[in-house]
């Protein structure tokens, strides 16, 4: 199969194009990191890119939470315009097949169980209560506190911040053309990806990125919060073998398919900042207490849909992962 990947120079893009050419796909490469001319936005560009390709993974993407309200315009034309743009020259070229970056960021906070009211949805944690040191969401009813839980495909979508909002526009904007094209849609909807290759220094980047980075300047990762907030940390290699498999099942036309790609194995970033800093030999992290407004306290992932669907399965654990991270190589940004 011969397939696009646009963002395809990228952390997760590479790794993509490795697994795809190790599987035997011709992959192709569209990313402005390599040609400044390769930009998504550009209609010609992509039509010419598309020639001859079977199925497009669209890796290119403006990342992260980003540092405030004033990126909301780059965000929008990045992501939404720059899908808008490739779906209608696959539409236009006949292209069927799309596997798309999606993220847990779409759903806000994850899943939450009071012990009075059951399954709840808290709203945005109030300025008050961080300032407080109250990190943890209440019962939205009774104010109890909440036990997490995993979030599956079908939970309510709930974005936070300008990048959750794009991500979910993505899906809107595959869902679309899925119908109108009768193409196929994967969305796969990555958790904390992180591994060799993560760009480093920038605010686009994971938190594994900025834990990384300070230890290789010598300095403490810095934990914001009081670090016991969970996420799932998910290797880049699992997350490109996710979009091979994606790419070569078989596929419903005229639907778009969110699948979770997470380890299945969360941890808090506390965590994962100690097994960083002790698998690296460098000082232990902070806790700070700080907090980005944007962010949400407990996200992880129900990933058994993939699992059973498509047979996928997460292959290197987090020790294993950490500990290879702490000594790979990271790109700059």
């Amino acid at each position: 199969m011969r397939v696009l990947v646009t963002g395809g120079a990228g952390f997760i893009g590479s790794h993509v194009v490795e697994a795809l050419a190790a599987r035997g796909h011709e992959p192709v490469v569209f990313d402005v990191r390599e040609d400044p001319g390769a930009d998504v936005r550009d209609a010609e560009a992509v039509g010419r890119a598309l020639a001859g390709v079977d199925a497009v993974c669209h890796q290119a993407a403006m990342v992260g939470l980003g540092s405030g309200f004033a990126d909301a315009a780059g965000y929008v034309s990045h992501n939404d315009l720059g899908t808008a743009v490739l779906l209608a020259a696959m539409a236009e070229a006949g292209v069927g097949r799309l596997v798309l970056a999606g993220s847990m960021v779409v759903y806000g906070e994850g899943r939450y169980e009071c012990p009075r009211h059951g399954v709840v949805r808290p709203g945005p944690r109030a300025v008050a209560d961080l300032d407080a040191g109250r990190f943890e969401p209440p019962c939205p009813v009774c104010g109890a506190d909440l036990a997490p839980g995993l979030v599956g495909e079908d939970a309510p979508v709930d974005p936070r911040n300008v990048y959750a909002t794009t991500k979910l526009a993505q899906e809107h904007l595959a869902a679309a053309w899925a119908r109108c094209a009768g193409g196929s849609a994967v969305a796969l909807r990555y958790h904390n990806v992180y591994g060799p290759g993560m760009p480093r220094d920038t605010p686009y980047a994971g938190v594994a990125s900025f834990f990384r980075s300070a230890l290789a300047r010598g300095e403490a990762p810095r934990v914001f919060e009081d670090g016991r907030q969970r996420r799932d940390f998910v290797h880049v290699r699992d997350v490109a073998a996710a979009n091979v498999v994606a790419l070569e099942a078989e596929a419903a036309p005229g639907v778009l398919t969110a699948y979770n790609t997470g380890s299945g194995d969360p941890h808090t970033v506390g965590e994962m900042a100690r097994a960083l800093a002790a698998a690296y030999g460098g000082p232990r992290p902070v806790v700070t207490g700080e907090y980005r407004l944007g962010d949400v306290r407990h996200i992880t992932a129900d990933s058994s849909r993939l699992r059973d669907g498509l047979g996928w399965k997460p292959e290197v654990g987090f020790a294993e992962g950490m500990a290879e991270f702490a000594r790979a190589g990271m790109r700059g940004a």
